[in-house]
């Protein structure tokens, strides 16, 4: 059903590359007009670039740093400076692989600086102006990471358990008002994460890279592989579009299985 998103604005962040890319593709291919946010400038122009020459539609771009208090307010200004925005994609994230006694206090306020603090804040601002709209969905992108526990990571995955966490509770206070929250929470997705994930495991447990990721993919019942991009991207159109217009509050996870070993 091409389409689904057309006349639909989309707020992007971390959209350069990987899971944000991957949905900025999905959403571009259903129509809708794209702000698409990262912080590396001229990789953001270059994925914006490609997405206007290969599907045509509209495509603005807000370089900066989503930890950077005065740049989201600035950023969220402009996105509603004579627009909307229907859809906020809150992607952007950092991970850093530890064991819980060798993390300083500066780690955890790195991770929670991105991955909580400042998914808080731009949420914060563009809700002020969802709620006068009377209309708005927010994804959060989040991780399987955010529903169990995971050794060598504890940051990551208290971070990601903050914001599903979030999700929840902002679904139950945004119902009235007509504006839907939910999460997506993949396990491993092909991108540049999965390398990093894999190469700090790696490390903490003195084994090859290559042994690490195989024995991850082993344990994955579907098709025993990291979840691809646009696996992710296509949950993210079904719940941004009318499609899910009754669905609130959720974390869905995507695994192939994994959960269930």
């Amino acid at each position: 059903m091409p389409g689904r998103l057309k006349n639909k604005r989309v707020f992007i962040t971390g959209a350069s590359r990987g899971i944000g890319f991957g949905i900025a593709q999905a959403f571009a291919a259903e129509g809708a007009d794209l702000l698409l946010n990262a912080r590396n400038a001229a990789r953001l122009k270059e994925a914006a670039e490609e997405l206007r020459d290969t599907t045509g539609v509209k495509v603005d771009v807000a370089a900066g740093d989503v930890g950077d208090a005065i740049a989201v307010e600035q950023m969220v200004a402009a996105a509603f400076d004579g627009n909307t925005v229907d859809v906020l994609v809150n992607n952007a994230g950092i991970y850093k692989p530890r064991p819980f006694v060798d993390y300083d206090m500066e780690d955890f306020r790195n991770v929670f600086e991105v991955n909580v603090f400042a998914v808080i804040h731009l949420t914060q601002q563009v809700l002020r102006k969802m709620l006068a709209n009377k209309s708005g969905n927010i994804v959060n992108v989040a991780s399987t990471a955010g529903k169990w526990g995971s050794r060598n990571q504890s940051a990551y995955n208290m971070s990601k358990h903050a914001l599903v966490g979030m999700t929840r509770c902002l679904a139950l206070e945004m119902a009235p008002h007509e504006i839907r929250v939910n999460a997506l929470c993949p396990w491993i997705v092909d991108t540049d994460l999965a390398n990093d994930f894999v190469g700090g495991h790696a490390a903490i447990l003195g084994l090859p890279e290559t042994t690490v990721a195989a024995n991850l993919q082993s344990a994955i019942p579907l098709h025993s592989r990291w979840i691809k991009p646009a696996e992710v991207a296509s949950l993210a159109v079904f719940l941004a579009s009318d499609e899910s217009s009754y669905v609130t509050g959720q974390a869905w996870t995507i695994d192939g299985g994994y959960t269930m070993i």
